[in-house]
């Protein structure tokens, strides 16, 4: 006891030549308190506190991302009602500023991609409108092929859209001959999977529809030709009608193929580009599938 007693004296010096105790800050009870378990207990707490913090701040810029993603679609959609949309794209009437902000948009909305393997989502896949495409792309394959065998001002292309399902893809074209004849051309291809965002497509066939005429709109001075045609044509024999009721059939299995990226995907847009880097983008006019797990694919090579 007369040994503690005449310790304390040095003790209270040595407490004494501290600050006050209010002053004291967690470093210097822990270089007073440090041993092996209480540095081990400190490092899991600033561990621990380093995951929140991080959580917390993810949490908000994952929203910011978002926003951000949502804004450059709007702004995109915008950019193409500007040009004039679909038909001022096939009429070639968008100018070269036009063409240079959709592009900008393009670019700005790809580098937000929210579908690192598209060429397997189950996004892929339903009933897709062309918004804009290039020279490249299947959709201008048809523009040119219905414009080259019509004037264009006796032809007017109204719209064009995809089905993609089962690795086949049928691109549609729906236009009007002298605003009173309706007709379709088809256009069938294979998609091949070579990687989690390349594919290679290969054109199948090629169909022009037999015309629908909207009677109701047929100026009068071509009513008198009209009715002679459908004459004629109910007067041929039943094999020649049944073949012109089923269409032109083009067959174009090993003529044309084209490889392709996807660099956007989600469930409104699709943008791809062709090797020459030319953008087509589609909106979804289907409601899209369930956002399931994407299988694994071997791709070919």
């Amino acid at each position: 006891m007369a040994s503690l007693q005449a310790s304390l004296p040095s003790i209270s010096a040595i407490w004494s030549s501290f600050p006050d105790s209010s002053s004291i800050n967690s470093a210097s009870i822990v270089t007073l308190t440090s041993s092996p378990a209480n540095d081990r207990r400190i490092r899991r707490r600033l561990r621990c506190k380093a995951m929140v913090q991080q959580a917390v701040q993810g949490a908000p810029a994952a929203y910011a991302k978002e926003m951000e993603r949502l804004s450059a679609k709007e702004s995109l959609l915008l950019a193409f009602k500007d040009a004039g949309g679909f038909e001022a794209l096939v009429a070639g009437k968008t100018t070269n500023m036009q063409q240079i902000d959709v592009n900008e948009r393009i670019t700005g909305l790809e580098r937000l991609n929210p579908t690192p393997r598209p060429t397997t989502s189950p996004f892929l896949e339903g009933r897709w409108n062309f918004e804009w495409f290039g020279s490249g792309s299947p959709g201008f394959f048809v523009a040119r092929f219905i414009f080259e065998r019509f004037p264009p001002t006796l032809a007017n292309l109204s719209n064009m859209d995809v089905v993609i399902k089962d690795g086949k893809a049928n691109i549609t074209a729906n236009f009007k001959l002298l605003n009173s004849i309706e007709s379709k051309f088809s256009l069938s291809t294979k998609l091949l999977v070579e990687g989690p965002l390349r594919l290679k497509e290969e054109y199948i066939e090629g169909i022009l529809e037999s015309p629908t005429v909207i009677e109701e709109t047929i100026p009068e001075q071509l009513k008198g030709a009209f009715n002679q045609a459908v004459t004629t044509v109910q007067q041929l024999p039943a094999p020649i009608r049944d073949a012109i009721s089923g269409g032109l059939r083009i067959p174009l299995s090993g003529t044309f193929q084209r490889l392709f990226m996807i660099s956007y995907l989600d469930e409104e847009i699709l943008i791809i580009r062709d090797a020459s880097g030319i953008p087509e983008v589609l909106t979804r006019l289907d409601p899209p599938s369930s956002p399931i797990e994407e299988p694994i694919t071997e791709y070919e090579s």
